[in-house]
């Protein structure tokens, strides 16, 4: 059974399903070489990943870290960090359509994609601080930039879960539809109808915007501009206004 499972719901919008219900999904290591590779080879404008059953994704498979020494459970952590810092640097747009829980490592994968959208009954939560760890994928990093520090620091703190409501009152979801995957896919549609170069020059642009002081961000932005300034897409739109006419954008 694929642990990944790939379907592609039109030319530019792909649908990822995280295939481990019987585990909530947790993050294996087979399940996180299947992700790596299928990542690697994806084509598409938008991807959006949600997860097999009732659960999004448990975080770390904590039944594979019981027989693991330290320095594998280690190893572990940083390979689980490294793809979901994938996910977060792939040039197309990532949605994360959560359709239950996410905790630990699977809301650190949730935080890595572009968009959030979740259920209605989902909880999200950090809780490594209630095994003994803290957040090893990037959790205390993006949570800090998505909810601010103090915010940040009392859902690692107290290890909590809340509620879909409530993250989508701190900023950390864009909706919440009892229908989520159907809801990402109208965000997709709205987002696959531009040009593709400008969109994932726009998303560099913007991954950089918290990290560079205003100068340095000005200048990185002029940088993703001229990317996009020669492109035959520009011309298309350009064309296409002129004409009173969609735009057929390729990619080029």
């Amino acid at each position: 059974m694929a642990l990944i499972e790939i379907n592609q719901y039109s030319d530019y919008i792909t649908l990822l399903t995280l295939n481990r219900p019987a585990s909530r999904n947790a993050l294996n290591r087979e399940l996180l070489l299947e992700l790596q590779d299928v990542l690697h080879h994806l084509d598409t404008r938008v991807l959006i990943i949600t997860g097999a059953g009732k659960a999004f994704c448990a975080g770390a498979d904590l039944k594979e870290r019981l027989g693991m020494t330290p320095e594998e459970a280690d190893e572990t952590s940083v390979n689980i960090g490294r793809k979901i810092s994938m996910i977060e640097e792939l040039p197309y747009v990532t949605i994360a359509a959560l359709n239950g829980g996410a905790y630990g490592g699977g809301l650190e994968l949730a935080l890595a994609c572009d968009f959030r959208l979740a259920v209605p009954d989902a909880e999200i939560g950090l809780t490594e601080t209630s095994l003994g760890i803290i957040p090893g994928a990037g959790g205390t990093q993006r949570l800090t930039r998505l909810a601010g520090p103090s915010k940040a620091k009392e859902l690692i703190f107290t290890a909590e879960p809340v509620s879909a409501d409530t993250a989508l009152e701190l900023g950390l979801l864009e909706e919440v539809s009892a229908d989520v995957v159907e809801s990402a896919i109208k965000l997709a549609e709205r987002i696959s109808k531009n040009a593709p170069l400008a969109v994932t020059a726009a998303k560099k642009a913007v991954n950089r915007a918290l990290d560079l002081p205003l100068a340095d961000g000005l200048h990185y932005e002029r940088e993703c501009y001229d990317l996009v300034l020669n492109s035959e897409d520009r011309i298309e739109g350009l064309q296409a206004f002129k004409e009173k006419r969609k735009p057929n954008y390729k990619g080029k």
